[in-house]
């Protein structure tokens, strides 16, 4: 499509046709007769790892289906909802009630226990508990209560990081990347369920990152910290690229953080969340989009430098979203203007107009890196999920 007024990536008819043409790429052929889905695809599609299955990617396809099907309301999206969900609880989850973060050929071959890849189980199982799958609720709120036995720490006030499948080891390791998405999964249960402990307990998420740890790095999100969450600013330092855990502030983790203020405003209005949420968009842009070469890049240094310039696909839908979010909350054109802008750049550099879906990464002048566009855990959860939250804040106008 050749667009040539940057006003149609704001109509509804575009976006969903976007998502239709997303969708399309997976349905074809992500789904194995031998369990879950597949999950690694060249540009083109071709499968180049048909035997592994990673925690994060398969409960985001339970979420695309589950979503997909509750918007559309395609058989197939609702068959395909629960049998992933089947294979989360059936063979990524263990005997101890972890969730295994990779298999090969159903064979566990990473035991390490992720409260970020239990962040995603929450998510999918309140997105099944929205069409009605009966045994949603109940790894809902088992995976909740694991989440509470094995990694909240109530005297901190956040979620620790990894524990070994013992689950008698943790690690000294603290971030917050997993937390923000715990922050995520909890709004969609408390959407889900209306049980109030969940949104008390994303309330209190945003409190303490947003507010709490931001005030040691003067007001943005850092990524790691110690175990007592003082901001660890030498770990991860030679890997600016890694990831999970990269080094250097993440625009696309304060653009995230600022969208969850705003969906968290939805829920109980309070205006320092929509001051907090322009002031990390805001920060975010200032260091992040690329004047010379546009787009947002993927690691900022303290000093302001980029530490990692490369164009992620995920960076760019979460910043549109915010963008529109922010626009609808304020009335202010800048961020329509944003809005256009990242999504021009997406549209040019990120969006596969040949086979569908998004490019996973493009260098900083957005050329070809790869042709890997969708390795283990990249499913379009994040683009298809920033059009239906545009979709979903528009039709709420």
């Amino acid at each position: 499509m050749n667009i040539q007024d940057d006003s149609v990536f704001e109509r509804p008819d575009f976006l969903e046709q976007h998502i239709t043409a997303t969708l399309k790429f997976y349905d074809s052929r992500v789904f194995s007769d031998d369990g879950g889905f597949y999950g690694c695809f060249l540009d083109d599609g071709t499968c180049f790892d048909p035997d592994s299955r990673q925690l994060v990617g398969s409960a985001r396809y339970v979420l695309n289906y589950a979503t997909a099907y509750r918007l559309y309301g395609e058989p197939k999206h609702l068959d395909w909802a629960q049998w992933g969900l089947n294979f989360l609880t059936r063979v990524h989850k263990q005997p101890n009630g972890h969730y295994a973060w990779l298999l090969e050929k159903s064979v566990v071959t990473d035991t390490r226990v992720m409260a970020y890849g239990h962040a995603f189980v929450l998510l999918a199982a309140a997105a099944c508990h929205q069409i009605g799958i009966s045994t949603a609720l109940q790894t809902l709120n088992e995976t909740f209560d694991f989440m509470e036995a094995h990694f909240w720490d109530e005297t901190s006030g956040a979620y620790s990081d990894e524990r070994d499948d013992t689950l008698e080891t943790l690690s000294p390791y603290r971030g917050q990347n997993a937390n923000m998405h715990m922050c995520e999964a909890l709004l969609a249960a408390w959407q889900a369920t209306v049980d109030i402990r969940f949104l008390d307990r994303a309330e209190q998420l945003a409190n303490r990152f947003a507010f709490d740890l931001a005030a040691q790095s003067d007001g943005q999100i850092w990524e790691h910290y110690d175990t007592d969450w003082n901001v660890d600013m030498e770990f991860n330092i030679d890997l600016p690229n890694d990831r999970y855990k990269p080094w250097g502030f993440q625009p696309g983790h304060q653009l995230e953080w600022s969208k969850l203020l705003l969906i968290l405003n939805g829920e109980r209005p309070n205006d320092k969340w929509i001051t907090k949420a322009q002031s990390l968009y805001s920060k975010a842009m200032a260091t992040g989009w690329d004047d010379e070469f546009g787009g947002i890049v993927y690691g900022v240094a303290p000093d302001g430098r980029y530490c990692a310039s490369e164009k992620y696909f995920w960076v760019q839908s979460e910043a549109f979203a915010t963008a529109w979010r922010l626009y609808k909350a304020t009335g202010e054109e800048t961020y329509l203007m944003d809005y256009r802008r990242i999504w021009r750049w997406s549209w040019t550099h990120l969006v596969d107009h040949e086979h569908g879906a998004w490019f996973r990464v493009r260098n900083r002048n957005g050329s070809v890196i790869d042709n890997r566009k969708s390795p283990l855990g990249k499913t379009d959860y994040h683009t298809m999920g920033a059009c239906w939250d545009v979709l979903a804040v528009s039709a709420k106008q």
